[in-house]
Order: C-alpha cells, then sequence, then structure tokens
C-alpha cells in the first residue's frame, strides 16, 4: 500500500490541486476570449478593411500548375500576409482584453487599508525594561 498511499499524498498536495484548478479554468476562459476575438471583435475588423478574411490574402510568387484534367499538379508558391496579419491581430484583441479584465479586478477589488501594526509582546517588555533602567 505505500505506492497508492504516496500517490494519494501526491494528488491531494495543495498546488496539485491548484494547478488543476488553474489549467481548467484557464482553458473555460480561453474560450470565452477567443469567442470575444473571433465572433465579435475581427468581424467589425475585417469589415473596416474592406470585407473578407484576412487569411485569404496573399501575395502568390509561383501560380500552381495544374494537370490536364483540372486538378494540382503542383500547388502554387505564396506568402500568406493575410494569415499573419489576422493572427496580429487577435493576439493584439486577446492581450489588450485580458489587460482591460485584470485592470477591472484591480479597480474593483477592494483593498483593506494597511492598518499599522500594534508593538509585539517582544517590543512591549522593551520598552518596559528600557522605561525601568530609565527611572
Amino acid at each position: 500500500m505505500g505506492f497508492v498511499s504516496d500517490f494519494k499524498g501526491f494528488i491531494m498536495r495543495g498546488n496539485v490541486l491548484d494547478l488543476a484548478t488553474g489549467v481548467v479554468l484557464g482553458g473555460a476562459f480561453g474560450k470565452i476570449v477567443t469567442a470575444v476575438v473571433d465572433k465579435m471583435l475581427m468581424p467589425v475588423v475585417s469589415l473596416m478593411m474592406g470585407g473578407g478574411s484576412f487569411a485569404d490574402k496573399k501575395v502568390v510568387l509561383k501560380d500552381a500548375v495544374l494537370k490536364a484534367d483540372g486538378t494540382i499538379d503542383v500547388a502554387e508558391t505564396a506568402l500568406g500576409w493575410g494569415e499573419v496579419l489576422q493572427f496580429t491581430i487577435e493576439f493584439v484583441f486577446v492581450a489588450l482584453f485580458i489587460y482591460i479584465i485584470l485592470k477591472s479586478k484591480d479597480k474593483f477589488e477592494k483593498k483593506a487599508p494597511e492598518v499599522p501594526a500594534g508593538p509585539t509582546a517582544d517590543q512591549v517588555l522593551l520598552a518596559e525594561i528600557r522605561d525601568a533602567l530609565r527611572k
């Protein structure tokens, strides 16, 4: 039973449970952020940039070679700058979204005013000794 009890101890350690909780919540939060960016922000950006998806934008360096039946023999060579731009914009929106969430949390989180701690028992005793020596 040594292995089983050791494994149970490992699983039940606080940091393992905290990590598991963070991973699960992070995954759920990631889905929310992705949905906001993909479904709400990127369509607006795409519309402002002329419509269509950025992922389709590219510079063709060499056209595809087709077979006689119309199928592709050799694929085109292209620089897919639109997809890079789309991922960059998505990254900026995700970072902005997380920044706003964290700033809002800090703003709404009430911090208890720092109350100066009173003297410790040792400090009180030393003060009494000092006062007794002065007399």
